[in-house]
């Protein structure tokens, strides 16, 4: 038991660069093997001591290895969240779990696992053989390339994974539901030459608000026209000749809307419209998928199928929490999603 034989506190200051623990001890005046105690909450020091060391470990930042912590305890207190990239979806799905993380045992760690520049599959596995047990005791897996193997050492729940709910917990939304909610927008405007820039083929959720756009249109008896289908990849580079090829047609009419698999994209159409001298919502209306904050801060504001990203993640954190209790509910959770009517639509030009 630490007693008063621990030396005074010397009143130092740290030296620059990473606090180390011995710095903690020599600047609180008490063994090395003190300040493991306190940091490790194991009994055997007295509570002045311990006071004095958590002070000074406040005063100068300490913090434990997370890969030391983890091989001491078998547990590191962080859940990872791994995604492909930083870009919109992501980052406000991030914003959600951070919000709901608050108030729990367990702090974040986020990870960008493609470094390929590509679209590549297979990021998730390598970054979870780098991140399992060592640095996070579990992990939110954003838009993952494969099924998760049921033999990953951590509990693991995807968030509109490539593949659709397989296997591993899941979190999505109502995408065919959504893409109907944005044409039937469009038709209700008298809109009949619509047109969509689909997202990646080798995607779930692309193909289903591609359904949801032919199903509209159907019901509408509104035959699809496969010159208004193209291919954009989510991407507003890999969408720029798409889009040119629909608003500034070699040959027909060119459409009087676009509904666009998702916002970057769908303002990547505004943009070319522009640049074609095309007035919208005047002369074109566009819809996007989403509803990101780019989308309401673009010219014109964009009309947009809410997703509830911020309530996406705070379900997958949810879900992730239940697995590390040993109390798993719901393997999968479809989320609805909402029109959200801005200024990039009106009536179908006479």
């Amino acid at each position: 038991m630490s007693t008063a034989a621990d030396p005074p506190t010397t009143g130092r200051p740290a030296p620059p660069g990473r606090v180390t623990i011995s710095d903690v001890a020599r600047v609180a005046g008490v063994s090395v093997a003190t300040v493991s105690k306190v940091v490790n909450n194991r009994y055997g020091v007295a509570p002045s001591t311990s006071a004095r060391v958590l002070a000074v470990v406040e005063e100068l930042g300490y913090e434990s290895s997370l890969v030391a912590r983890s091989l001491r305890s078998g547990r590191t207190g962080v859940i990872g969240v791994l995604v492909a990239e930083f870009e919109p979806f992501s980052t406000e799905l991030l914003k959600g779990i951070s919000a709901a993380v608050d108030g729990t045992e367990y702090e974040l760690l986020a990870y960008a696992g493609r470094t390929d520049g590509g679209a590549a599959g297979g990021w998730e596995r390598r970054s979870l053989s780098r991140l399992a047990g060592t640095l996070v005791d579990a992990a939110i897996v954003v838009t993952p390339t494969v099924v998760m193997a049921p033999d990953v050492p951590i509990p693991v729940v995807a968030v509109d994974p490539h593949t659709g709910p397989e296997g591993t917990p899941t979190v999505d939304t109502d995408n065919a539901g959504g893409a109907r909610q944005a044409v039937q927008h469009l038709i209700d405007l008298g809109h009949r030459r619509i047109a969509h820039l689909a997202g990646r083929p080798d995607l779930e959720s692309a193909r289903l608000r591609e359904v949801g756009y032919r199903q509209a249109l159907e019901a509408a008896g509104i035959a699809v026209d496969p010159a208004l289908v193209r291919v954009g990849g989510y991407r507003p580079d890999l969408a720029d000749e798409p889009t040119h090829e629909l608003l500034d047609p070699a040959d027909g009419p060119r459409p009087t809307a676009v509904f666009a698999a998702n916002d970057l994209s769908a303002i990547h159409v505004l943009e070319v419209a522009a640049e074609l001298g095309l007035r919208v919502p005047e002369d074109l209306s566009v819809v996007g998928f989403d509803n990101v904050p780019e989308s309401w801060g673009c010219t014109p504001p964009l009309t947009t199928v809410a997703q509830p990203l911020h309530h996406m993640g705070a379900e997958a954190l949810r879900m992730l929490l239940d697995l590390l209790a040993g109390t798993p509910g719901e393997r999968h959770r479809r989320l609805p999603t909402e029109l959200v009517v801005r200024s990039s639509t009106a009536p179908a030009p006479r």
